[in-house]
C-alpha cells in the first residue's frame, strides 16, 4: 500500500479525486497526510472529514523557501510519505526539493503539455483557438510544469466554450486522470527512463480524436 502526502493552496478539488479512489478497497494506495500553504484552504475540511491526517505549513512563517520547505519535507517524513501528490499548490518548489522527492513528486496540470504551460491555461487555449486540450499528470522537475509525462486525457474545445465551461470538462477528465496515474504508479507500472516514462502493461487508447469531425 502506498502512502501518499497532498500539498493543496485551496480547494482541493483533484485531493478530494485521490481521497475517494483510495476509499476503494482494492485500490493500491492510501492518502496520509494532506498539507496546506494556507490555513484557509479548503481541502482541509475535506482532508478531515476523510479522517485525514493534516497540517498548515504556511510559507509566511518561514524566512525562505528552503527552510518552508524542510518543514514539509519532515512532516511528510513523519507520516512515513513515500509519494507527493500535488493539488492546487500554488508554490513553485525549490530544486532542493524536487530533486530530493525526484520520481516520487507527481503533478497534474490542465493542458496537454508541453503546450501552455503556467496559469490562465483554459484562456491561453481559447485566445489560440485550439480544437484540443486537456490534463496531463506528470513527475515534477524544478522547471514549472516540465517533467516526465505519466498520463494525459483528451478534451474537446467546443463551440461556445468560455474559460469557465473549458475549465468544467477539463476538471472532470482531471478527477479521472490522476486516480488513474496513482494506481499504475502504485502498481509499480512506471518507470523513469532518459526523462521518459514507460508504463508496463499499458492498454491502447484506441483510434484517434478528432475535433472537429468531418
Amino acid at each position: 500500500m502506498l502512502k501518499v502526502g497532498v500539498l493543496i493552496s485551496g480547494r482541493g478539488s483533484n485531493m478530494q479525486a485521490l481521497i475517494a479512489a483510495c476509499d476503494a478497497v482494492t485500490f493500491p494506495a492510501s492518502i496520509a497526510c494532506v498539507i496546506s500553504n494556507k490555513p484557509d484552504a479548503k481541502g482541509l475540511e475535506h482532508a478531515k472529514a476523510a479522517h485525514i491526517p493534516t497540517a498548515v505549513i504556511s510559507h509566511k512563517d518561514y524566512a525562505d523557501k528552503q527552510s518552508f520547505e524542510a518543514a514539509i519535507d519532515a512532516m511528510f517524513e513523519t507520516h512515513g510519505v513515500q509519494l507527493i501528490c500535488l493539488a492546487g499548490f500554488m508554490r513553485i518548489l525549490s530544486p532542493w526539493f524536487t530533486e530530493q522527492w525526484r520520481d516520487r513528486l507527481v503533478n497534474i496540470h490542465p493542458s496537454l503539455l508541453p503546450a501552455f504551460p503556467g496559469l490562465h491555461t483554459h484562456r491561453k487555449v481559447l485566445d489560440y483557438g485550439g480544437k484540443l486540450t486537456g490534463c496531463t499528470v506528470h513527475f515534477v522537475r524544478a522547471e514549472m510544469d516540465h517533467g516526465p509525462i505519466i498520463l494525459q486525457a483528451a478534451v474537446p474545445v467546443l463551440n461556445g466554450d468560455d474559460e469557465e465551461t473549458l475549465a468544467a470538462r477539463v476538471l472532470r477528465a482531471e478527477h479521472q486522470a490522476y486516480p488513474a496515474a496513482l494506481r499504475m504508479i502504485a502498481e509499480n507500472r512506471v518507470n523513469v527512463i532518459e526523462e521518459k516514462t514507460f508504463i508496463a502493461d499499458a492498454a491502447a487508447s484506441g483510434d484517434a480524436f478528432y475535433n472537429p469531425k468531418s
